[in-house]
């Protein structure tokens, strides 16, 4: 099969690998119609994780068609459709019975926080991911879904990951109605981010970033009022200035280890590696929120530690959620606000590239060029 092999920092590569086989009887194997690249995939690229290796295939935004099944599999058959959510859980440990499906015990040696990701290293388990034509999905019967025959692939490949993690971030927020939410980043996390905090009562929803047609599209998607960071000396004092200087009631980070806006951080986090990713929208979200307001953290950070304002944080009484997104557990519910129109996860995607110019399209959104926001891979696509 052609898959996406990662061989070094900005270096991928489209090659042949074998195509995944049955290594337990609740395996399935998958072949991949619609992928994605995330936000997060750009960090492995930008050689910011550890324990990525060469050889890797990255992608944990992935739909397909059952082509295999183990013999332990009752839930799916050859021929379904499925959307595959980004984590690796059993279903059955103790935090995947509560719905910590994101720290699964089970599927993840190398790790005692995280759980299993689909092409995020080996931090993450190791597990290939689904920019390639085939992948091997474990633990068939309690992660993937069949598609709803009303719901487009578009739709569906968005909320495996992205959609989802949107939604989760509005939801850690724990939004009361009528609240002052800002969402830090428009990218496809934020923006869903902000247009779920609608639904979930803000009475304002205010998006930060400084890339103009990020910012249009947080206008014209979520409805949300937007700030152009690179128009203030200190973007903070205007989220004040915009909140009677109390600061709003619940922050969204939805940016993560590349944060822009602070040249020192930036370089200490992301050129010379000396953090787990530049911490500056972090550390706006904690100035920019009320004092005993909550913030919520979806943005992806590596595990080594970051220079992050934590007193400030004790000082001014804050709540501070965060996780990795339990997808499966958001389903429900958002494939009703999909159905109904009050979530459009497609109208993030911009770009759709044939697998085998993947790293054309790393390159693009990489360097966010063309406008792009979210670009999808099409594996069979000539």
């Amino acid at each position: 099969m052609r898959a996406m092999v990662y061989r070094g920092p900005y270096k991928i590569r489209v090659e042949d690998k074998d195509v995944p086989a049955i290594e337990h009887p609740n395996d399935a194997i998958v072949r991949v119609t619609l992928a994605a690249i995330c936000g997060s995939d750009l960090h492995l690229y930008h050689g910011l994780m550890p324990d990525t290796r060469i050889g890797h295939t990255f992608g944990h935004e992935f739909i397909g068609v059952v082509e295999r099944v183990g013999s332990s599999v009752e839930n799916l058959q050859v021929g379904d459709r499925v959307m595959v959510p980004f984590n690796v859980f059993c279903g059955s440990c103790w935090f995947c019975a509560r719905g910590l499906y994101s720290n699964c015990h089970n599927v993840n040696p190398n790790a005692t926080a995280v759980g299993g990701i689909y092409g995020y290293s080996h931090t993450t388990g190791g597990y290939d991911g689904g920019q390639s034509q085939y992948v091997r999905v474990p633990f068939a019967d309690v992660g993937p879904a069949r598609i709803p025959d009303w719901m487009h692939d578009e739709d569906a490949v968005c909320l495996t990951d992205a959609a989802a993690t949107g939604y989760f971030g509005a939801q850690l927020g724990e939004i009361a109605e009528g609240d002052t939410v800002v969402v830090l980043g428009a990218g496809p996390v934020g923006l869903v981010a902000a247009q779920s905090s609608w639904l979930m009562g803000a009475g304002r929803v205010i998006v930060v970033d400084h890339l103009q047609e990020r910012l249009e599209k947080a206008r014209t998607m979520a409805h949300a009022e937007t700030l152009d960071y690179d128009e203030y000396d200190d973007v903070v004092v205007e989220m004040k200035k915009q909140t009677d200087y109390l600061g709003a009631d619940v922050v969204i980070e939805a940016v993560g280890a590349e944060a822009d806006g602070n040249f020192l951080q930036q370089v200490t986090g992301t050129k010379l590696k000396l953090q787990g990713g530049s911490p500056v929208a972090l550390n706006w979200a904690i100035d920019g929120v009320r004092k005993g307001g909550t913030v919520s953290v979806v943005g992806a950070y590596g595990p080594i530690p970051n220079a992050v304002k934590f007193g400030d944080a004790l000082n001014k009484g804050l709540t501070l959620r965060m996780n990795q997104t339990p997808v499966k557990r958001q389903w429900p519910r958002m494939f009703e606000h999909v159905r109904n129109g009050h979530l459009t996860p497609r109208e993030v995607v911009t770009h759709r590239f044939p697998l085998e110019d993947i790293a054309e399209a790393y390159h693009v959104f990489s360097s966010k060029l063309d406008g792009c926001i979210k670009p999808l891979i099409l594996p069979d696509a000539a």
